[in-house]
């Protein structure tokens, strides 16, 4: 077989628009939350706790599942996994848009989060049974990655247009036809692939799996949004040991849910760590930056998402630019580059001050998030191409828990740390003239701060808005160094583990490349997978 014969046509990346809808529109979901709570809240009046499970139940769910869904893929196959998750998710967010209660919206958004929970998996093992060639999956996994990038962007910017206009409903009405479209073309662009051989469901494996992640992201997200208590200590406790259990059954069960034996590979490991750390600097950063310039830029959130754009528009330059390097210099070397240059951004943001402009900020996020896409782009074909094609769908779920992972704990220890700061700085810098309550409620939060200087006299609010913003400003700048180091003891790492598992171009490359392929290819024509084709 020749190398011609191995590399994908019209059909496939017509295929790959289709995976991509989607993914943009998953990641939608979660951001476009932040735009929509204010006239969610004033229709439905949620109490405190009802707001966070309408905040966070989706999430949560998405997290839990993602290994289940990866390997109901792979036994069931991707493409009906995908096709029966998007049917779930539009009629979901049909009951979220129409929701009259604050618990059916919670309902519905957690409906939202398993059938959520299909879509990544599945999406990227499609990927990697459709482009059997090293140098178009790693194109293609780039155009995925900024899929989702970009849904979390484009998230609050679509959230705000539909909202200057409709009801908070219909930012859940916009995944409806996207679905449609993806239920009708589907069948026609995206082939079939299962493993022939799964063995029986694991199904105590799958809730081990399920219990123990919810109960670790839960308890960080918790510490993170409120501080440490038993409650949320007691959740992540629970979840490494119910985790631990997980893990023992693997190694006994006779069919696993995730094959332990990928993790002997520093290929499929290594890019697993780097992957959680470099979300845990984007997503734990993204805390400030939104505070900033909301609260101390007083920017209305649809401005602010504006703002945001040149995050959104510079990421397509880095995953293009990582890909093109990856087969020159090696991928080590280009996962280090991007996680040096997104080190370079936090830098730039250490430099910002509580009168710094929105375009300081802007510039060391765009920064970043060039360097994060280059990483994202090469660390995620890493992963996909380290495992084999029959756990495609785990491989992909388990990149997607780290980062999901990686995301919380960027929120929950830079939230902590810029917490303490915020909290130490603020008790000696607010202004004398102040209660004691009124201390209290400004040492808590920025936007306590703020709220408790809109009672005050010029004079006084003004200094405690000074003060406020300073001490923010001074979290903010610890965050960004806490980031930058971990982004550089990243790249150390990534090139000292993976330097063996580089590649030069050499004139064999492409030679080795169609075999590799090859070798694909020959495992997908397996007699027991020639129905599923014909079907696709």
């Amino acid at each position: 077989m020749t190398e011609t014969d191995v590399r994908a046509r019209g059909k496939e990346w017509a295929g790959l628009a289709v995976l991509v809808l989607p993914c943009v529109l998953a990641s939608m979901d979660m951001s476009v939350m932040f735009v929509t709570l204010p006239t969610l809240t004033a229709d439905l009046r949620p109490s405190s706790s009802q707001l966070l499970w309408i905040m966070d139940s989706y999430g949560f769910l998405l997290a839990g599942l993602l290994i289940t869904m990866g390997t109901l893929g792979d036994r069931f196959g991707r493409r009906r996994v995908l096709l029966t998750g998007a049917a779930a998710f539009g009629a979901a967010s049909i009951l979220a848009a129409f929701s009259t209660s604050p618990g059916a919206l919670i309902a519905a958004r957690m409906l939202l989060g398993v059938a959520g929970a299909t879509l990544a998996p599945s999406t990227l093992s499609l990927i990697r049974s459709m482009f059997r060639d090293a140098g178009q999956r790693a194109t293609a996994v780039g155009v995925w990655t900024a899929g989702f990038a970009g849904g979390a962007v484009l998230g609050p910017i679509v959230g705000g247009l539909l909202l200057e206009h409709f009801w908070w409903g219909s930012v859940f009405l916009i995944n409806v036809p996207v679905m449609i479209l993806l239920l009708v073309l589907g069948p026609l662009l995206l082939p079939e692939y299962r493993d022939p051989e799964p063995g029986r469901f694991d199904l105590p494996g799958a809730l081990l799996s399920l219990v123990a992640v919810l109960g670790i992201v839960y308890g960080v997200k918790s510490i993170a949004e409120h501080g440490f208590g038993w409650i949320p200590l007691a959740c992540c406790v629970a979840g490494v040991l119910v985790g631990a259990l997980f893990l023992r059954r693997q190694r006994v069960a006779a069919n696993p849910v995730i094959d332990l034996a990928l993790f002997r590979s520093r290929r499929f490991n290594v890019p697993l760590l780097i992957d959680a750390l470099a979300t845990f600097g984007l997503v734990g950063f993204n805390l400030f930056s939104w505070q900033f310039m909301q609260i101390v830029l007083g920017m209305k959130p649809f401005e602010a998402a504006m703002w945001s754009l040149p995050t959104f528009l510079v990421m397509p330059l880095g995953i293009m630019l990582a890909t093109v390097l990856a087969p020159r210099v090696g991928k080590p070397d280009v996962i280090a580059a991007g996680l040096l240059v997104a080190a370079v951004g936090f830098a730039v943001l250490f430099l910002i001050r509580g009168d710094s402009g929105i375009v300081h900020l802007v510039i060391g996020l765009t920064v970043v998030s060039l360097g994060i896409a280059a990483v994202s782009a090469v660390v995620t074909e890493v992963i996909l191409s380290a495992a084999p094609p029959e756990r495609a769908g785990a491989a992909s779920a388990l990149a997607e828990t780290s980062a999901e992972f990686g995301g919380a704990l960027g929120i929950a220890v830079l939230g902590s740390i810029g917490t303490a700061v915020y909290r130490s700085q603020m008790a000696t810098e607010a202004p004398d003239t102040l209660t004691a309550e009124q201390v209290e409620a400004a040492r808590n939060t920025l936007g306590g701060a703020v709220e408790t200087a809109s009672a005050l006299p010029r004079g006084a609010a003004d200094a405690l808005r000074d003060a406020a913003f300073d001490a923010f400003a001074r979290e903010t700048r610890i965050a960004a160094v806490v980031s930058a180091v971990l982004m550089a003891g990243g790249a150390v790492l990534i090139v000292t583990l993976l330097r063996t598992a580089r590649t030069r171009p050499r004139p064999e490359a492409r030679k080795a490349e169609a075999e590799h392929g090859d070798s694909d290819r020959a495992r997908d024509d397996r007699p027991e997978l020639q129905s599923d084709r014909r079907s696709g």
